[in-house]
């Protein structure tokens, strides 16, 4: 291990938070106001702490355990380890968490006056990970999207005070898009950990067995799959685009990202040829730029 790595290790706030520079999106974007990057950092520690603890990548060295209360020997435990981080989520809104990233937090829930539901829906799917590895319907996944997802973008306009009902419908539509075009970029990566995120309805309708998507490339059924796919994943993000449009200044920005890197990364996949078994397609810095500004005014 580096020098740097073993900093983190001993520093999981500081080893989690600094997993913000590889996200798809931007968790808290340079232009945006002080108090909303602070809070918005707050949010994503939160929610990358627990997608770590979820699929086992939690720094080396059990730190994270440690300060969740859970013992060397069940560090492992990945359900326990669940339980013990909501535990920790309970003294936010009643109490001194023990966890850094929690306390940190506390500041944000109290400041904008946030409630447990988007958190505990996050550690939900999560647990949900533990005991569900594949989905049968595009309905099934579009449940677990619900927890997984869909409670980012309720924060981000709760931090933000623009939270309507209209406004958490579309970005509703808008997260789920994006949690299917991650799954799409991961389909690899996430059959390594014995999780396949494509209804089996769909593979059987497009002849895909679990062993094609072992394969180092995508054959013909696979690639037919991927673009079925990423076609409902881009007519979520279209439904949810006017979410951009309701809103104004910097945050109206930040939006725009969020969805132009969703319709980047479909078009990097198409540019693949719907072959993502290599390795996720990523777009370029220029391809997202472009569809910013397609965004902003209100195209694609």
């Amino acid at each position: 291990m580096t020098a740097t790595g073993t900093a983190r290790a001993g520093d999981p706030e500081r080893g989690t938070l600094d997993k913000a520079a590889g996200e798809n999106f931007p968790v808290a974007p340079f232009f945006l106001p002080k108090d909303w990057r602070t809070d918005l950092v707050a949010v994503y520690g939160f929610a990358r702490l627990v997608d770590d603890i979820g699929d086992g990548d939690l720094a080396p060295g059990g730190g994270d355990a440690r300060l969740l209360g859970v013992s060397p020997e069940e560090a492992e435990d990945r359900l326990l380890l669940l339980d013990a981080f909501e535990a920790d989520l309970d003294r936010v809104f009643d109490g001194t968490p023990g966890h850094p990233l929690l306390r940190r937090l506390q500041a944000t829930v109290r400041r904008r006056s946030l409630t447990p539901e988007p958190f505990l829906g996050l550690i939900a799917a999560n647990r949900q990970d533990q005991l569900v590895t594949r989905y049968e319907t595009y309905d099934d996944l579009l449940a677990y999207c619900e927890l997984s997802a869909n409670p980012v973008g309720r924060l981000v306009l709760a931090v933000t005070g623009t939270s309507t009902p209209e406004r958490i419908r579309l970005s509703d539509a808008i997260c789920t898009a994006l949690q299917i075009v991650e799954h799409l970029q991961d389909v690899a990566e996430d059959l390594g950990r014995d999780r396949i995120y494509l209804p089996a309805e769909d593979m059987k309708r497009f002849h895909v067995q679990e062993a094609d998507l072992a394969a180092k490339t995508a054959g013909a059924s696979v690639r037919a799959l991927v673009a079925y796919e990423a076609q409902r994943a881009r007519e979520l993000l279209n439904e949810g685009a006017p979410l951009v449009g309701s809103v104004h200044g910097r945050l109206k920005l930040l939006l725009a990202g969020f969805v132009a890197g969703g319709r980047a990364a479909l078009r990097a996949i198409a540019a693949a040829e719907h072959d993502v078994l290599p390795g996720p397609p990523k777009p370029g810095k220029l391809q997202l730029l472009r569809e910013v500004g397609v965004t902003l005014r209100g195209e694609g």
